[in-house]
């Protein structure tokens, strides 16, 4: 049930942090051109003497300039990192990381299965030390320190580092209790699905991550 739940919690993360990042970037990008093209077309309208035109591209500028999306590019900039350290964990979870799997394919099925622990638990260990790590800096962080456009504590925004990476080490560790009990590793392919029947190929990617 647990789990259940935070599977859930991790996709809805995801699909909201992009969903905002691409309407907040189209937003602010829409805000830019507009505001300036505007002004050509201002100019332009005075140019060939269409007053009715030019004052409709002035008071669109007007209007633009009033909305201040200075900050848009940053927010969108932390939503895309937290999006990536939250993603990486679902890729984990569900076996989509590129890695080469060469190397396993060509060993025998006795001898895959500690390679494939070795390289799981080696996932699990550096993420867990990243975790850490992160977790250090955030606490380190002068309280007072804030991001330049919204102003937010900077502590807020690491904090990605370390629930990202705790998150990965968890998924790590998930998988490779899920191997040692049935056998089988998260794999994306054609016509394959999570949880389908023991493939190799899989904690090569992991650890290469």
């Amino acid at each position: 049930m647990l789990d259940r739940i935070l599977n859930r919690l991790e996709e809805w993360i995801i699909v909201t942090l992009i969903a905002a990042a691409t309407i907040i970037t189209f937003v602010a990008v829409v805000h830019r051109y507009g505001a300036s093209n505007s002004v050509g077309l201002a100019r332009w309208a005075g140019a060939h003497h269409l007053p009715l035109l030019k004052n409709a591209a002035n008071w669109v500028y007007t209007f633009l300039a009033s909305i201040h999306l200075s900050w848009a590019n940053e927010l969108a900039t932390y939503m895309f990192v937290w999006m990536a350290k939250f993603g990486a964990a679902l890729g984990v979870r569900t076996g989509i990381h590129v890695g080469v799997d060469v190397f396993v394919k060509k060993l025998s099925p006795a001898t895959q299965k500690p390679v494939i622990v070795f390289a799981l638990f080696c996932g699990a260990l550096f993420t867990g030390i990243i975790g850490t790590l992160g977790a250090v800096y955030v606490y380190e962080l002068d309280p007072d320190q804030t991001s330049p456009e919204l102003e937010w504590p900077s502590w807020m925004i690491y904090l990605c580092i370390p629930l990202g990476s705790y998150l990965m080490c968890f998924r790590f560790l998930q998988v490779m209790w899920r191997f040692l009990r049935t056998g089988r590793v998260p794999h994306q392919g054609h016509g394959i699905d999570y949880e389908a029947p023991h493939d190799a190929s899989m904690p090569v990617r992991e650890a290469a991550q």
